[in-house]
């Protein structure tokens, strides 16, 4: 891609953990990194399964970094943690936040394998985006980054997105909204009931327009839009827990 070569910031770093036959993915979102999924990863590996968390491409580096970027580069980034897994895993999970949950949907429409889903805040609604893809300028916008309820938690995103990171989000979701009939997974939504960055109503979308016959939806009364890393944190590895072991 060139340009310049930015270091991976301190606690972005990918995560892999190696435990039992059955893999858990856990991806990050827009302008995140793999830290707002790792302690999620961590209770899974606890729990003796075998976990991936990659790191997005242009995610975890620089806001120009990114920039550099396209929706498929995100999903390749995905692709290689899932193949990571299916190389030690019979049966995998796919968990996300945010734009993360909107690329477990992408997995699971276009894996039919797998196993569950738990899509945390995911977003998908395009409707909103519409006038984005009309904008050019600026090249930068403020971040969306620690919208977060409990106090002195920090997430570690970027400050700045760039407006053509944000037309690579739209399309992403425009190819996933499409396919969301084909997603017959058991599915757990967990969404929060206050959320300053995507609409409650996108999981309430998801949940009607997905075709699984087991598909659950978690309320999260506590947490914000990053809820990995909130109130709820734990009341999301439990439930989910509990969720993945009807499945083995």
């Amino acid at each position: 891609m060139g340009g310049i070569a930015y270091p991976i910031l301190k606690g972005a770093e990918p995560f892999y953990f190696e435990g039992s036959r059955v893999g858990v993915l856990a991806i990050h979102g827009f302008t995140g990194t793999p830290q707002s999924m790792r302690e999620l990863g961590e209770r899974y590996a606890k729990e003796g399964f075998t976990v991936c968390g990659p790191r997005l491409e242009g995610h975890g580096t620089h806001y120009e970094d990114m920039e550099q970027t396209t929706y498929e580069d995100w999903i390749q980034s995905v692709e290689e943690g899932y193949e990571w897994l299916k190389e030690r895993c019979d049966k995998i999970i796919v968990t996300g936040l945010s734009m993360g949950g909107t690329l477990t949907l992408y997995m699971a429409e276009k894996h039919p394998e797998i196993c569950a889903i738990i899509p945390i805040n995911a977003t998908i609604n395009i409707d909103q985006m519409e006038q984005i893809m009309n904008l050019k300028e600026p090249r930068f916008i403020n971040g969306i980054g620690s919208d977060i309820k409990a106090e002195g938690v920090k997430e570690l995103a970027y400050e700045k997105i760039p407006v053509r990171s944000l037309h690579e989000l739209y399309k992403l979701k425009k190819v996933t909204l499409e396919k969301l009939k084909d997603i017959r997974c058991p599915a757990l939504i967990c969404v929060s009931r206050v959320d300053r960055v995507v609409p409650p109503k996108d999981s309430d979308y998801i949940f009607e327009h997905i075709s699984s016959k087991d598909k659950k939806k978690l309320i999260l009364e506590n947490s914000y839009h990053v809820a990995t890393l909130d109130h709820d944190k734990e009341l999301i590895i439990q439930e989910s827990l509990s969720f993945i072991k009807q499945y083995l």
